[in-house]
């Protein structure tokens, strides 16, 4: 029995994504008092309550159509609901697509963030729990760098009293975006099947498995940063050659396999912590907690305010000014130190 969500009033923002759908329905099965479903997107909004209307599981819900962005909406929110719990899997995931919008990556992911996690303190959200990634490590990518600050944000905005937690994962099968899918998808249409490079590695997750995790992560009430085992990282090249072997003799007869090159903010290998950072073991084997160095409160704010001014102004160079003073570890890929380039000419 979940004790976080049994009887509690749960908000879930990013309901109606993938991971986010999925999260709802399982949470319907430990009995919340009330399911509050947050999506900016109308569409997967509209599915998610068709979906839980048709669950055999009756749980009172209610759907807010928005963006975490909007801080009168979010408060307005948090003031008529009163949430106990927050499930933050709101965000823009996709690398190379958010390498060409770098400021709505940072937007959404660091400055939304932010703004839920403070009101969440404000409004005295007893727990909030954020699905990162561990792209977030050592980013290479703007969306990991941005990431990486809405890590940083729920650090900043946690309490004894607002405990908000984040754990890592890595790549989940049956995800919009997901690389099976999209190896599906050119497997069906006769290949070729592109993978970036014979030695990328990645880790991989079922949906199920990081549901679980992310449950999991709302009950530890010490931790900050988690991340879970999830064994050897898998090559990509071998998880598209196995998909090929199994989607039978008469599919995958002559199916090439095209090599593309790493695509901007790629990386070839991910870690799910940094060399600078340490784990320690948490009350559950399945999660580890991960110690870094922390931001002095005062500094995240007025870094924070610089981040938003840059991104008000759609200042790419002061946007990345702020963030580097964030995330010194983040190396930009070189597709948007081009862009910088490009901005401060």
């Amino acid at each position: 029995m979940n004790k976080t969500i049994l009887g509690s009033t749960v908000l879930v923002t990013g309901a109606g994504g993938s991971i986010g759908s999925a999260l709802t329905k399982t949470i319907v099965g430990y009995a919340p008092q009330l399911l509050v479903l947050l999506d900016r997107s109308e569409h997967n909004l509209y599915q998610i309550e068709t979906d839980l209307a048709l669950s055999r599981i009756a749980v009172p819900n209610a759907s807010v159509l928005g963006d975490i962005c909007n801080e009168e909406l979010i408060s307005e929110t948090l003031e008529r609901y009163r949430p106990n719990t927050i499930y933050h899997a709101a965000a823009f995931k996709h690398v190379p697509l958010m390498e060409r919008n770098p400021i709505a990556a940072i937007q959404n992911n660091a400055l939304g963030t932010n703004v839920l996690a403070r009101a969440a303190r404000k409004h005295r959200v007893k727990s909030m729990t954020m699905v990162s990634t561990d792209k977030a490590v050592s980013p290479r990518s703007i969306m990991g760098a941005s990431k990486r600050v809405a890590e940083l944000a729920l650090v900043r905005w946690s309490s004894k009293e607002n405990q908000m937690n984040s754990i890592r994962l890595g790549n989940v099968y049956g995800t919009e975006g997901s690389v099976v899918k999209l190896f599906a998808q050119q497997i069906l249409a006769g290949g070729p099947v592109t993978v970036t490079h014979a030695d990328a590695t990645r880790y991989f997750l079922t949906l199920e498995k990081a549901v679980d995790l992310i449950v999991l992560a709302s009950e530890l009430p010490t931790a900050r940063i988690l991340i879970p085992d999830l064994g050897e990282p898998v090559r990509i090249l071998d998880l598209a050659r196995r998909m090929i072997e199994e989607a039978g003799s008469a599919v995958n007869q002559g199916i090439p396999i095209r090599f593309t090159g790493l695509r901007p903010g790629d990386k070839m290998t991910e870690h799910l912590a940094s060399s600078s950072e340490f784990m320690e073991s948490t009350d559950d084997p399945r999660l580890s907690n991960v110690k870094s160095t922390e931001m002095h409160p005062e500094r995240f704010d007025a870094l924070m305010t610089n981040l938003a001014s840059a991104v008000e102004r759609r200042d790419l160079f002061a946007i990345f000014e702020a963030l580097r003073s964030m995330v010194p570890e983040y190396e930009p890929s070189e597709y948007l130190l081009r862009s910088l380039e490009g901005a401060s000419a």
